[in-house]
């Protein structure tokens, strides 16, 4: 039987409370200057311009640990942030950071086709990769409406393609095939699990809570049927996302403490050197649907 929108929730909850703990180091999350800009230029890059004055009130939707808000807060682009999230293990990492941070914000534990908000209460609703977690998008968009106020926006970023999806998946073959003899070049032992190192819960889990891939016109069209004006659908990142797809699995293999900090920076470094490839040369020229993630982003 295929899976309910009532046991999808349930094993977000659980997979992002197991999550929590290792999410930040996983993904290489962090809150310096650099962080800042990757989240105010995807962002900029969804609404197709930064309002000079930034935002006074924002919520965020499945905000996780927080990299999308006290970012955008330390970036002086929002002034205030709401955090939901249906995993109380994240939210509870979230607020860990931000008073580490000197921030404040407020965490709500809810779905996000039910907000506990007021109509209009919010001049941002936004979110990074979550939009594919959620059962059912169209409740979803609804709420996200309900709360703008008149001229509010609603942006998310970071949301798999179908065709990205599905592209993932070489560089994830090959850097498995490859993992033996990348280990050997730089003296790592194999980590057990051959990179499945966080529990068979967790990695049983992850097949569930990947709801959708999505077409620009999937997103459009939610966006549309819930009210929303001036809906715009993009594409980002292929190079990028093919070398940090590469490079990610093959780490995923080793023990951490055994690969080089010289490698580190290699992919680090190069992974934003084709991210500026792909935003001066392929995001303006390809199709939305080309790419590995889709930016979302309308008006109310």
């Amino acid at each position: 039987m295929p899976p309910t929108a009532d046991s999808i929730r349930e094993a977000n909850v659980r997979y992002h409370d197991l999550a929590a703990e290792h999410y930040d180091s996983k993904w290489g999350i962090g809150y310096d200057e650099v962080a800042q800009a990757q989240v105010t230029g995807k962002l900029g890059k969804a609404l197709g311009a930064l309002p000079a004055g930034g935002f006074d009130r924002g919520l965020e939707i499945g905000a996780g640990t927080g990299y999308f808000s006290l970012n955008l807060m330390r970036a002086g682009l929002l002034r205030s942030a709401v955090a939901s999230d249906i995993s109380p293990g994240m939210l509870e990492a979230l607020s860990s950071s931000a008073s580490s941070l000197g921030l404040t914000v407020e965490t709500v534990a809810c779905d996000a086709s039910s907000l506990p908000f007021d109509d209009e209460s919010f001049d941002l609703v936004f979110g990074h990769a979550v939009l594919h977690h959620l059962p059912d998008l169209a409740a979803s968009f609804r709420e996200f409406r309900r709360v703008l106020r008149p001229g509010g926006v609603v942006a998310f970023c970071g949301e798999p393609s179908r065709h990205g999806d599905r592209l993932s998946s070489v560089p994830k073959r090959g850097a498995l095939a490859l993992a033996p003899v990348w280990r050997a070049l730089i003296g790592a032992q194999s980590r057990n699990g051959n990179g499945h190192v966080h529990g068979e819960e967790e990695d049983q889990l992850e097949q569930v809570v990947d709801v959708h891939a999505f077409t620009p016109a999937d997103l459009s069209t939610h966006a549309n049927a819930a009210g929303f004006r001036d809906v715009h659908v993009g594409g980002e990142e292929l190079a990028a996302s093919l070398f940090g797809w590469a490079n990610r699995t093959l780490e995923a293999t080793a023990e951490p403490s055994d690969v080089p900090w010289a490698w580190r920076v290699y992919a680090y470094r190069g992974y934003l050197l084709l991210q500026r490839l792909d935003r001066s040369l392929l995001e303006p020229h390809l199709p939305a649907g080309l790419f590995y993630n889709l930016l979302v982003s309308a008006r109310a």
